[in-house]
Protein backbone atom coordinates (compact mmCIF):
# COMPACT_ATOMS: atom_id res chain seq x y z
CA UNK A 1 0.00 0.00 0.00
CA UNK A 2 1.58 3.26 -1.19
CA UNK A 3 2.14 6.08 1.32
CA UNK A 4 -0.18 9.07 1.27
CA UNK A 5 0.85 12.27 -0.45
CA UNK A 6 0.37 15.74 0.97
CA UNK A 7 -0.44 19.12 -0.59
CA UNK A 8 -0.27 22.46 1.19
CA UNK A 9 -1.54 25.87 0.14
CA UNK A 10 -2.00 28.88 2.44
CA UNK A 11 -3.02 27.00 5.56
CA UNK A 12 -4.97 24.36 3.67
CA UNK A 13 -3.62 20.79 3.79
CA UNK A 14 -4.72 17.82 1.69
CA UNK A 15 -3.66 14.24 2.30
CA UNK A 16 -4.56 11.72 -0.41
CA UNK A 17 -4.01 8.21 -1.75
CA UNK A 18 -2.09 8.60 -5.04
CA UNK A 19 -2.93 5.07 -6.17
CA UNK A 20 -6.66 5.81 -6.07
CA UNK A 21 -6.45 9.53 -6.96
CA UNK A 22 -3.57 10.51 -9.25
CA UNK A 23 -4.59 14.19 -9.05
CA UNK A 24 -6.57 16.19 -6.53
CA UNK A 25 -7.02 19.82 -5.52
CA UNK A 26 -9.10 21.80 -3.03
CA UNK A 27 -12.10 21.85 -5.38
CA UNK A 28 -12.78 18.29 -4.27
CA UNK A 29 -13.96 19.80 -0.99
CA UNK A 30 -16.33 22.31 -2.56
CA UNK A 31 -19.98 21.34 -3.06
CA UNK A 32 -20.28 23.43 -6.22
CA UNK A 33 -17.50 21.44 -7.88
CA UNK A 34 -19.46 18.19 -7.67
CA UNK A 35 -22.75 19.89 -8.53
CA UNK A 36 -21.27 21.40 -11.69
CA UNK A 37 -20.06 17.97 -12.76
CA UNK A 38 -23.44 16.42 -11.95
CA UNK A 39 -21.53 14.10 -9.63
CA UNK A 40 -23.49 14.78 -6.45
CA UNK A 41 -25.38 11.57 -5.67
CA UNK A 42 -27.19 12.36 -2.42
CA UNK A 43 -26.65 12.52 1.32
CA UNK A 44 -26.36 10.29 4.37
CA UNK A 45 -27.79 10.77 7.87
CA UNK A 46 -25.53 11.20 10.86
CA UNK A 47 -23.98 13.72 13.18
CA UNK A 48 -21.86 15.32 10.48
CA UNK A 49 -22.71 16.44 6.99
CA UNK A 50 -22.07 13.56 4.59
CA UNK A 51 -22.72 13.51 0.87
CA UNK A 52 -22.23 10.85 -1.79
CA UNK A 53 -20.10 11.89 -4.77
CA UNK A 54 -18.99 10.23 -7.99
CA UNK A 55 -15.20 10.50 -8.10
CA UNK A 56 -12.66 9.11 -10.61
CA UNK A 57 -11.93 6.42 -7.98
CA UNK A 58 -15.60 5.44 -7.74
CA UNK A 59 -18.58 6.41 -5.59
CA UNK A 60 -17.38 8.00 -2.39
CA UNK A 61 -18.60 9.52 0.87
CA UNK A 62 -17.48 13.04 1.70
CA UNK A 63 -17.89 13.88 5.38
CA UNK A 64 -17.40 17.26 6.98
CA UNK A 65 -16.44 17.01 10.63
CA UNK A 66 -19.06 18.36 13.03
CA UNK A 67 -19.12 18.37 16.79
CA UNK A 68 -21.83 16.42 18.57
CA UNK A 69 -23.61 17.07 21.85
CA UNK A 70 -23.62 20.38 23.68
CA UNK A 71 -20.33 21.73 22.23
CA UNK A 72 -21.76 21.33 18.73
CA UNK A 73 -24.44 23.90 19.48
CA UNK A 74 -21.85 26.61 19.95
CA UNK A 75 -18.78 25.66 17.90
CA UNK A 76 -20.33 23.61 15.11
CA UNK A 77 -17.29 22.51 13.12
CA UNK A 78 -14.23 24.19 14.67
CA UNK A 79 -11.50 22.28 16.51
CA UNK A 80 -8.46 23.46 18.44
CA UNK A 81 -5.28 23.46 16.35
CA UNK A 82 -2.41 21.59 18.04
CA UNK A 83 -0.59 20.52 14.88
CA UNK A 84 -1.48 18.83 11.62
CA UNK A 85 -0.77 15.28 12.79
CA UNK A 86 -3.22 15.59 15.69
CA UNK A 87 -6.16 16.81 13.60
CA UNK A 88 -9.24 14.59 13.46
CA UNK A 89 -9.05 14.02 9.71
CA UNK A 90 -5.32 13.17 9.68
CA UNK A 91 -5.76 10.73 12.56
CA UNK A 92 -8.78 9.01 11.02
CA UNK A 93 -7.20 8.80 7.55
CA UNK A 94 -4.11 7.03 8.88
CA UNK A 95 -6.04 4.77 11.27
CA UNK A 96 -8.40 3.65 8.51
CA UNK A 97 -5.43 2.85 6.28
CA UNK A 98 -3.89 0.73 9.08
CA UNK A 99 -7.14 -1.19 9.52
CA UNK A 100 -7.37 -1.72 5.78
CA UNK A 101 -3.81 -3.06 5.73
CA UNK A 102 -4.83 -5.57 8.42
CA UNK A 103 -7.48 -6.92 6.05
CA UNK A 104 -10.39 -5.59 8.07
CA UNK A 105 -13.67 -4.57 6.39
CA UNK A 106 -13.36 -0.78 6.26
CA UNK A 107 -13.90 1.71 3.42
CA UNK A 108 -10.76 2.76 1.59
CA UNK A 109 -9.67 6.27 2.63
CA UNK A 110 -9.19 8.52 -0.40
CA UNK A 111 -8.45 12.02 0.87
CA UNK A 112 -8.55 14.32 3.88
CA UNK A 113 -8.53 18.11 4.02
CA UNK A 114 -7.68 20.39 6.95
CA UNK A 115 -8.22 24.17 6.86
CA UNK A 116 -6.24 26.00 9.51
CA UNK A 117 -7.90 29.20 10.72
CA UNK A 118 -5.43 30.63 13.22
CA UNK A 119 -5.78 28.65 16.42
CA UNK A 120 -8.59 26.43 15.14
CA UNK A 121 -9.31 24.29 12.09
CA UNK A 122 -12.04 22.65 10.01
CA UNK A 123 -11.72 19.20 8.44
CA UNK A 124 -13.15 16.81 5.86
CA UNK A 125 -12.65 13.18 4.91
CA UNK A 126 -13.47 11.29 1.70
CA UNK A 127 -13.70 7.49 1.66
CA UNK A 128 -14.88 4.99 -0.93
CA UNK A 129 -18.54 4.11 -0.59
CA UNK A 130 -19.39 0.50 0.29
CA UNK A 131 -21.60 -0.69 -2.59
CA UNK A 132 -25.17 -1.78 -1.92
CA UNK A 133 -24.79 -1.41 1.84
CA UNK A 134 -27.27 -0.19 4.45
CA UNK A 135 -26.68 0.89 8.04
CA UNK A 136 -27.74 -1.85 10.42
CA UNK A 137 -30.16 0.68 11.94
CA UNK A 138 -32.02 0.83 8.61
CA UNK A 139 -31.67 -2.83 7.68
CA UNK A 140 -32.99 -4.52 10.82
CA UNK A 141 -36.51 -2.99 10.77
CA UNK A 142 -36.94 -4.01 7.12
CA UNK A 143 -36.34 -7.76 7.42
CA UNK A 144 -37.84 -10.73 9.24
CA UNK A 145 -36.48 -12.30 12.42
CA UNK A 146 -34.39 -14.92 10.62
CA UNK A 147 -32.58 -12.29 8.58
CA UNK A 148 -32.21 -10.05 11.63
CA UNK A 149 -30.49 -12.88 13.48
CA UNK A 150 -28.22 -13.62 10.52
CA UNK A 151 -27.27 -9.95 10.24
CA UNK A 152 -26.50 -9.60 13.94
CA UNK A 153 -24.41 -12.77 13.93
CA UNK A 154 -22.44 -11.38 10.99
CA UNK A 155 -22.05 -8.07 12.84
CA UNK A 156 -20.75 -9.91 15.91
CA UNK A 157 -18.09 -11.68 13.83
CA UNK A 158 -16.98 -8.37 12.29
CA UNK A 159 -16.87 -6.55 15.63
CA UNK A 160 -14.88 -9.38 17.20
CA UNK A 161 -12.28 -9.16 14.42
CA UNK A 162 -11.77 -5.47 15.13
CA UNK A 163 -11.52 -6.08 18.87
CA UNK A 164 -8.94 -8.82 18.29
CA UNK A 165 -6.91 -6.27 16.33
CA UNK A 166 -7.09 -3.91 19.32
CA UNK A 167 -9.55 -1.32 17.99
CA UNK A 168 -11.46 0.82 20.47
CA UNK A 169 -14.38 2.15 18.43
CA UNK A 170 -15.59 5.05 20.55
CA UNK A 171 -18.89 5.40 18.69
CA UNK A 172 -19.95 1.83 17.95
CA UNK A 173 -23.61 2.11 17.02
CA UNK A 174 -25.98 0.58 14.43
CA UNK A 175 -25.40 3.49 12.02
CA UNK A 176 -21.69 2.73 11.83
CA UNK A 177 -22.20 -0.93 10.95
CA UNK A 178 -23.05 -1.36 7.27
CA UNK A 179 -24.46 -4.59 5.87
CA UNK A 180 -24.57 -5.72 2.26
CA UNK A 181 -27.88 -7.52 1.92
CA UNK A 182 -26.76 -9.80 -0.91
CA UNK A 183 -23.88 -11.47 0.95
CA UNK A 184 -24.54 -10.37 4.57
CA UNK A 185 -21.03 -8.92 4.83
CA UNK A 186 -20.77 -6.33 7.62
CA UNK A 187 -18.43 -3.35 7.44
CA UNK A 188 -17.40 -0.87 10.12
CA UNK A 189 -17.11 2.86 9.40
CA UNK A 190 -16.44 6.22 11.11
CA UNK A 191 -13.17 5.96 13.03
CA UNK A 192 -13.09 9.53 14.33
CA UNK A 193 -11.32 9.53 17.73
CA UNK A 194 -10.89 5.74 17.67
CA UNK A 195 -7.66 4.10 18.81
CA UNK A 196 -5.69 1.00 17.90
CA UNK A 197 -4.02 -0.55 20.95
CA UNK A 198 -3.53 -3.96 22.51
CA UNK A 199 -6.80 -5.93 22.76
CA UNK A 200 -8.57 -5.09 26.03
CA UNK A 201 -11.71 -7.04 27.08
CA UNK A 202 -13.07 -4.20 29.22
CA UNK A 203 -12.80 -1.76 26.33
CA UNK A 204 -14.48 -4.26 24.02
CA UNK A 205 -17.33 -4.67 26.50
CA UNK A 206 -17.84 -0.91 26.69
CA UNK A 207 -18.06 -0.83 22.90
CA UNK A 208 -20.71 -3.55 22.94
CA UNK A 209 -22.72 -1.81 25.65
CA UNK A 210 -22.71 1.35 23.56
CA UNK A 211 -23.97 -0.68 20.60
CA UNK A 212 -26.78 -2.06 22.77
CA UNK A 213 -27.88 1.48 23.65
CA UNK A 214 -27.93 2.21 19.94
CA UNK A 215 -30.09 -0.85 19.26
CA UNK A 216 -32.58 0.41 21.85
CA UNK A 217 -32.91 3.62 19.85
CA UNK A 218 -33.73 1.56 16.75
CA UNK A 219 -36.37 -0.59 18.47
CA UNK A 220 -36.66 -0.65 22.25
CA UNK A 221 -38.87 -3.76 22.18
CA UNK A 222 -36.56 -5.86 20.01
CA UNK A 223 -33.20 -4.57 21.27
CA UNK A 224 -32.87 -7.19 24.01
CA UNK A 225 -33.39 -10.08 21.60
CA UNK A 226 -31.10 -8.52 19.02
CA UNK A 227 -28.33 -7.97 21.57
CA UNK A 228 -28.66 -11.54 22.86
CA UNK A 229 -28.15 -12.89 19.32
CA UNK A 230 -25.14 -10.64 18.87
CA UNK A 231 -23.58 -11.52 22.23
CA UNK A 232 -23.96 -15.26 21.65
CA UNK A 233 -22.27 -15.05 18.25
CA UNK A 234 -19.53 -12.81 19.64
CA UNK A 235 -18.79 -15.24 22.48
CA UNK A 236 -18.38 -18.10 20.01
CA UNK A 237 -15.50 -16.40 18.19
Amino acid sequence: MAPFRQLEDQGEFILYDPQAIPQIDKRWFQLEYWQNQQALLGGAPGRGTSVFIQTPAGEAVWRHYHRGGLPGRFIKDLYLWTGLRTTRAWQEMHLTQKLLALGLPVPRPLAARVQRLGGVYKADLITLRIPKALPLSDYLPQVDAAEQKQALQAAAITIHRFHQAGLNHTDLNPRNLLIQADNKKVWLIDFDRCQLNQPEPKTAQRNLERLYRGLIKVDAHQAGVWYDWLQRAYAQQ
